[in-house]
């Protein structure tokens, strides 16, 4: 029995009992979800995969809103199964002794403004997503994850916007600061100009020539110590400076219009090696007690 007739034969037997609610078909349990994973492409591409625990009776699943295309259900060995469509988003399984997949495409779910991905994002299973190799910052709800190493992340309840860039417009500024040279790197869909490190007032400031873009400004610690101070305009604005990796702070900002940020730090590298009051006071350590023993005899 192929899956068209099977899943006509299924909705003939229960249409007595089917609710209808916003165009949304239920029919009976749901099944228990032991994963949901999203694996994004670097075009923007998405794929969904459901594992679902094994079950004795048909059961349903919610697929994520989108435009849902090439829908497969197979068992954990990869043989395809039975299943039936209900309505847009709800998909009916069979019996099965194993753990069944339901995978299909998502389209018009992403979409770019200004550079970025976005998604306006809900699904209330524990829900993975895995980004393109090449992001390695994502926003949740206008605030920065970042990844570094890991694939993705995790999403429990979930519902988010979701914003990450690929390819993100970076520059590298350079700094020289006492025959030291340190690299300040801006990233930003808006355009950058005027940058100055100032030492006196320990600060690095920059201008944005575009309105309501994120910015992130990866600063070496050796350079501009925390905590931070973040103005435009001689504003005080909303920056996360969270992001720490024991050599650099991402401070992340999206200010709402054009014009100069300024980024205040309460420490600057200083203007001499601070081995040399480290040697002074390892060296006082070593001498006042022999100093004690000489006024002594």
């Amino acid at each position: 029995m192929n899956r068209k007739n099977f899943g006509f034969f299924v909705i003939l037997l229960l249409v007595s009992t089917i609710p209808v609610v916003y165009g949304q078909i239920s029919v009976g349990e749901y099944a228990i979800q032991r994963s949901v994973e999203i694996v994004i492409d670097s075009a923007g591409s998405v794929h969904v995969k459901h594992t679902l625990a094994p079950t004795g009776t048909p059961k349903q699943i919610e697929l994520i809103k989108g435009v849902v295309s090439n829908v497969m259900v197979t068992d954990e060995n990869g043989q395809e199964q039975l299943f039936s469509m209900l309505g847009e988003y709800g998909v009916l399984v069979m019996p099965s002794n194993e753990e069944i997949l339901v995978e299909y495409d998502l389209e018009d779910s992403l979409y770019q403004k200004n550079g970025v991905w976005t998604w306006d994002f809900r699904y209330l299973k524990t829900t993975s997503f895995i980004f393109p190799e090449e992001v390695d910052l994502i926003f949740s709800n206008g605030k920065p994850v970042y990844l570094d190493d890991k694939k993705g992340i995790a999403c429990h309840g979930c519902q988010m916007i979701l914003e990450y860039s690929v390819d993100e417009p970076t520059s590298f500024k350079n700094v020289v600061w006492e025959d030291r040279e340190f690299i300040v790197e801006i990233r930003s869909h808006a355009g950058i100009d005027e940058f100055v490190f100032d030492q006196p007032t320990k600060s690095i400031a920059f201008d944005v020539t575009e309105e309501d873009r994120f910015v992130t400004t990866i600063v070496p610690l050796e350079l501009l110590w925390g905590p931070y101070e973040v103005f435009l305009e001689d504003e005080r604005i909303l920056a996360y400076d969270y992001i720490n990796n024991g050599t650099h702070v991402w401070l992340v900002m999206k200010p709402d219009i054009q014009g100069e940020i300024s980024i205040i730090g309460t420490t600057v590298v200083p203007e001499f090696s601070i081995i040399v009051p480290l040697a002074i006071g390892f060296l006082m350590i070593i001498i006042l007690p022999m100093i004690r023993k000489i006024n002594l005899h």
